[in-house]
C-alpha cells in the first residue's frame, strides 16, 4: 500500500517515469513504464531487477543488442481477426519491422548470450524467427514498402501495360507541346504539367480555342489555361483504368495474405508484447546507467542498510551545474527502526527523507537505485509519506487539520512491515501542544513496530528519541565556523537548528537577538550552546581521525607495494641468471656445428679459400671469447648478446653469398627468352624499362609486367648474334613512333571490331611508349563509348581515361593516358 494518492509526485518519481519512458523505442514500452507499480513480492521484483541489470551489462560492454524502434501493429492485428479484412501497405511493412527485430532476437540468444543473460533470455524465450510469416510479407513487400510487381502475375501484366501506355502518352504529349510552343501558344520555357492526376499543356488563355483538348485548370491570373490534348484523353482514361485495376490486384493480395497469416495472430499479439517488454527494461536500463545505478543488495525483511546513496534527480540537476551530491548513509534494522533527524533549515533534512522514499519506491517498482553496491535494500509492505502542505479550501482543511488526517491514518494503518515518512513532524499548530502531540503519536508508532524517518525542529521529540527504545536520533551536519550547512548526515544524537547563528548571519539586528534569548530561556540556550559545542568539537576530531587513516593507509600501501616489489626483483634476478646460464651452454654446446655448416654453405656458393678462413677464425674466436668471459650476471648477458650478434652475422654471410647467386640467375635481360608464368607461352626480350619489358611473342609484340615473367635456360638468336640485333629492334621501333597516329577513329563500326582494333592500337602504344591518345567513337546513344571505355579498365597500363575538352570533341572523344 502507498499513501497518499500523490506520493509520486511528492517523491519525484512521476518526473522519474517520464525520463524512463524517453528512452523507449515503442509505444507499447511506454504502456509498460506507465504501468510500472509498487510490488511487495521479492520474486516478482528480483525478476524484474535482474532483467534491467542483465541489459545494463549488454550496455557497459557495448554489445549491440538488436532491438530498434518498432511499430505498435496490435489494432492492425485485431483487424485482421474478421473474416475478408486486410491491412494496409504500410501496414504490412510495419509487421515487417517487427518482425525483424523478433529474427535479431532469436538469433542473439542462440549464442553464449543465453547463459550470460539468463532472466533476459527467459523474457525473450517464446520469440520465434517466423519465417513462414516473414516469407509472406516478403513476397509481396519491397524494401521501401510498396507492393512488388511480382507480387501476382496479373499485378505484373497491369503494371507492364500501365508503363508501356504512360510512356506514350508522356512523348505523345511532350510532341502536342513542341507543336503548341511553335504555333505561339505556349511560351518556350513552358514544360508539361499536372492537373487532377492528368497531365496538361500550359497555354495562353488567348489561344485556348486553339488546342483542342479537355480543360483541367487555369491560372490565377487567367492568363494560363491548363489543356490535356485530345489526343491523349482516351489513353489517360484507359491508364486510369489500369491503375483501378492495379489497385483491385493489390486488395486481392492484402486479403490473400491476411488470410494466410490470420491462423498466427494471436502469436503475433503475444510477440508485440513481449518486444515492448523488453523495451520496458531497455529503457529502465538506460535511465539506471544515466544516474550510475546498481542492484544492491536484496533481502525480503524490512530493512535499510545503505551506503553512499542519493537522490538521482538531485544528482542529475547538480550534474549540469558542475556539482557534485553529498551521500547519504543511513542504517534502520530492528533494533533502531525510526530516525528522528533534526538540523538547521535547508540543511538537507527534507532531501535526506525524500531520497529514503524515492529510492525505496523505485526498488519495489524493480528499478535499479544509485547507491553503494553492497548497500542492503529490505522489502516493505507499505509506504506512508506526510510531505508539504495538504491544505484544501474545498474539503475545509487547514495544514494541521490535514496533517492530524494522515497522522491517524498512519496509526490505524501501519505495522511491522510499514515505512512511515514525516517531514517537519509536529509543525503546524501551537508548538508546546504540536510536540506533544507528536510526541505520542511517535511513541505509539513505535509501538507498532513501523521502521521510519522523522524530521523535526522540537527540542521535546529529540529528548524522547533519546530515551527510547528503538529509536535514534540524527542530525544534519553545520560548519559552524561559516556558518553553512554541510548537507551530511550523522547518527546518534540530536541536531541543533542554529536559528541563532543563521540569523545572525542574515543581519538581523543584535539587539532583537539578545532579546530573543532571554525570552527562550537560559536552559534552552545552554542546551542549544552545549549541542554546538558536542556537534563541533565531533566534526573536528572526524576530520582528524579521517586525514590519520589516510595517512595510515597511504605508508600501509607504499610499504607493502616496496616488499612486493623487493620480491619481484630477487625472484627476477634469479631467473635471469638460471636462463642466461643455460642459453649460454647451449650456445657454447652447438656453436662448433653451426660454423661447420656456415663454412660448408660458403664453399658451396663458390666463395673464395680466403673467404672460407677468414669465416673460421671468426667463429674460432667466438669460442676462445665466450670460454674466457666471467659468468657474472651482467657479464652473462653481456656475453650472450654479442655472441648471438656474431652466430647472425656469420649466418648472413653465408645467405647474401646464396641471393647473390640465386638473383644472378634470375636477373632478365635484353634478349632473353622468357615464359609466361600464368601461360605456356614463350617470347623474346626486346627492351627492358623498369618493371615494364617489351616482349616478341611471335609477330605479336607487348609490354608485360616483369612479375608476370619467368626466365628461361633457352638463350635467344638475338643474343648470341651479340648487339646488332637489339640495336635493329630499337631502330626499327623509333621508326614506327615517327609514323605513330595519335589519334583512333572508329565511328561507325561495330562495338566486336572497335575493340579489336582498339586493343592492338593501344597495345601498339604502350610498346612505342606514347603516353597520350585520342579515340573518336562519336556520341549517338553512348553504346561503343560505354563499351570502350569498359575495355580499356581492365587493361593495367591504361592511368585514367574520360571525355575530351568540349571544344575538341567532348564526349565523343576518349582521351586516354598510358603509364
Amino acid at each position: 500500500m502507498i499513501y497518499p494518492d500523490t506520493f509520486e509526485k511528492k517523491t519525484g518519481f512521476d518526473k522519474v517515469r517520464e525520463l524512463t519512458k524517453g528512452f523507449c523505442l515503442s509505444e507499447p514500452g511506454k504502456q509498460y513504464v506507465e504501468a510500472m507499480h509498487f510490488m511487495s513480492n521479492m520474486a516478482d521484483i528480483l525478476l524484474q531487477l535482474n532483467r534491467t541489470e542483465e541489459y545494463r551489462n549488454i550496455l557497459l560492454f557495448n554489445k549491440e543488442f538488436p532491438l530498434e524502434r518498432f511499430p505498435d501493429i496490435r489494432s492492425v492485428l485485431k483487424k485482421m481477426r474478421v473474416e475478408d479484412a486486410y491491412p494496409e501497405k504500410e501496414e504490412v511493412f510495419e509487421l515487417k519491422t517487427v518482425l525483424e527485430s523478433a529474427r535479431g532476437i532469436y538469433s542473439f540468444f542462440r549464442s553464449e548470450n543465453r547463459e550470460l543473460y539468463p532472466s533476459l533470455y527467459g523474457l525473450a524465450a517464446d520469440i520465434k524467427p517466423y519465417p513462414y510469416i516473414f516469407e509472406q510479407v516478403d513476397r509481396i513487400i519491397d524494401k521501401k514498402g510498396a507492393i512488388k510487381d511480382n507480387a501476382s502475375a496479373e499485378l505484373r501484366n497491369i503494371r507492364r501495360q500501365a508503363g508501356s501506355l504512360a510512356a506514350e502518352i508522356s512523348g505523345r504529349i511532350q510532341s502536342v507541346m513542341k507543336r503548341a510552343q511553335t504555333e505561339g501558344l505556349a511560351d518556350k520555357d513552358s514544360s508539361v504539367g499536372v492537373r487532377n492526376g492528368r497531365l496538361v499543356i500550359p497555354v495562353h488563355s488567348s489561344g485556348k480555342r486553339k488546342l483542342k483538348g479537355y480543360i483541367h485548370d487555369e491560372s490565377s491570373t487567367g492568363k494560363t489555361t491548363y489543356i490535356e490534348p485530345a489526343e491523349v484523353v482516351e489513353m489517360n482514361n484507359q491508364l486510369r483504368e489500369l491503375e483501378l485495376a492495379e489497385k483491385r490486384e493489390i486488395i486481392s493480395i492484402l486479403k490473400e495474405f491476411a488470410a494466410n497469416i490470420r491462423p498466427y495472430n494471436d502469436e503475433l499479439v503475444s510477440l508485440v508484447d513481449v518486444l515492448g517488454k523488453i523495451d520496458f527494461v531497455r529503457a529502465k536500463a538506460l535511465f539506471s546507467r544515466d544516474i550510475d545505478a546498481v542492484k544492491p543488495v536484496f533481502r525480503s525483511d524490512p530493512v535499510i542498510i545503505w551506503k553512499k546513496a542519493f537522490h538521482p534527480l538531485l544528482s542529475l540537476s547538480f550534474r549540469k551545474e558542475g556539482r557534485k551530491v553529498v551521500p547519504l548513509d543511513i542504517t534502520l534494522d530492528q533494533e533502531q527502526r525510526i530516525l528522528v533527524i533534526s538540523g538547521p533549515n535547508a540543511g538537507g533534512k527534507s532531501v535526506c527523507l525524500q531520497t529514503v522514499a524515492l529510492l525505496q519506491y523505485m526498488i519495489q517498482c524493480g528499478m535499479l537505485v544509485p547507491a553503494s553496491e553492497n548497500s542492503e535494500f529490505g522489502i516493505f509492505d507499505e509506504i506512508f509519506l506526510d510531505m508539504g502542505d495538504e491544505q484544501s479550501i474545498e474539503n475545509d482543511l487547514s495544514t494541521y487539520s490535514s496533517r492530524l488526517i494522515n497522522m491517524k491514518f498512519f496509526l490505524k494503518n501501519s505495522g511491522k512491515r510499514s515505512l512511515v515518512l514525516i517531514d517537519e513532524f509536529g509543525s503546524g499548530t501551537e508548538p508546546a501542544a504540536g510536540g506533544a502531540i507528536a510526541e505520542s503519536i511517535l511513541e505509539q508508532l513505535n509501538r507498532n513496530g513501523v521502521m521510519g524517518v522523522f524530521t523535526t525542529h522540537y527540542a521535546n521529540l529529540k529528548h524522547f528519541a533519546s530515551s527510547e527504545s528503538g529509536i535514534l536520533n540524527g542530525a544534519m551536519l553545520f560548519d559552524t565556523g561559516a556558518i553553512q550547512p554541510l548537507f551530511r548526515l550523522e547518527t546518534g544524537k540530536p541536531g541543533s537548528s542554529f536559528a541563532f547563528e543563521i540569523a545572525r548571519k542574515i543581519g538581523l539586528p543584535e539587539d532583537i537577538l539578545q532579546n530573543a534569548s532571554k525570552k527562550v530561556g537560559e536552559d534552552y540556550v545552554r542546551f542549544d550552546k552545549h549541542l554546538k559545542d558536542i556537534i563541533r568539537d565531533k566534526y573536528y576530531w572526524d576530520r582528524k581521525r579521517k586525514n590519520i587513516r589516510k595517512v595510515e593507509k597511504r605508508v600501509s600501501e607504499e610499504l607493502e607495494s616496496y616488499s612486493k616489489e623487493l620480491k619481484d626483483i630477487k625472484k627476477e634476478r634469479k631467473k635471469i641468471i638460471e636462463r642466461a646460464r643455460e642459453e649460454a651452454d647451449q650456445i657454447l654446446s652447438t656453436v662448433n656445428k653451426r660454423i661447420e655448416n656456415t663454412i660448408r654453405e660458403i664453399r658451396e656458393s663458390q666463395a673464395e679459400k680466403n673467404t672460407a678462413r677468414a669465416a673460421r677464425e671468426k667463429a674460432e674466436e667466438l669460442k676462445k671469447w665466450i670460454d674466457s668471459e666471467s659468468s657474472s650476471d651482467r657479464e652473462i648477458s653481456e656475453k650472450l648478446s654479442k655472441a648471438e650478434k656474431r652466430e647472425e652475422k656469420l649466418k648472413g654471410f653465408s645467405e647474401e653469398k646464396k641471393k647473390e647467386n640465386d638473383n644472378q640467375d634470375k636477373k632478365i635481360e635484353k634478349g632473353d627468352i622468357v615464359k609466361l608464368t600464368d601461360q605456356d607461352i614463350t617470347g623474346e626480350v626486346l627492351d627492358i624499362s623498369g618493371e615494364s619489358i617489351l616482349v616478341a611473342f611471335g609477330n605479336m609484340i607487348t609490354t608485360v609486367n616483369i612479375s608476370r615473367l619467368e626466365k628461361r635456360s633457352e638463350i635467344s638468336p638475338s643474343k648470341r648474334a651479340g648487339s646488332g640485333g637489339a640495336r635493329t629492334g630499337s631502330l626499327d621501333i623509333r621508326k614506327k613512333r615517327l609514323s605513330f597516329s595519335h589519334e583512333m577513329d572508329v565511328r561507325g563500326m561495330r562495338a566486336e571490331e572497335a575493340l579489336r582494333i582498339v586493343d592492338e592500337y593501344i597495345n601498339e602504344a604502350i610498346m612505342l611508349g606514347v603516353k597520350t591518345v585520342r579515340i573518336l567513337h562519336g556520341k549517338g546513344e553512348g553504346v561503343l563509348r560505354q563499351v570502350i571505355r569498359q575495355h580499356l579498365g581492365t587493361i593495367d597500363l591504361v592511368k585514367k581515361y574520360g571525355d575530351e575538352d568540349i571544344e575538341r570533341g567532348g564526349a565523343g572523344v576518349t582521351i586516354v593516358e598510358l603509364e
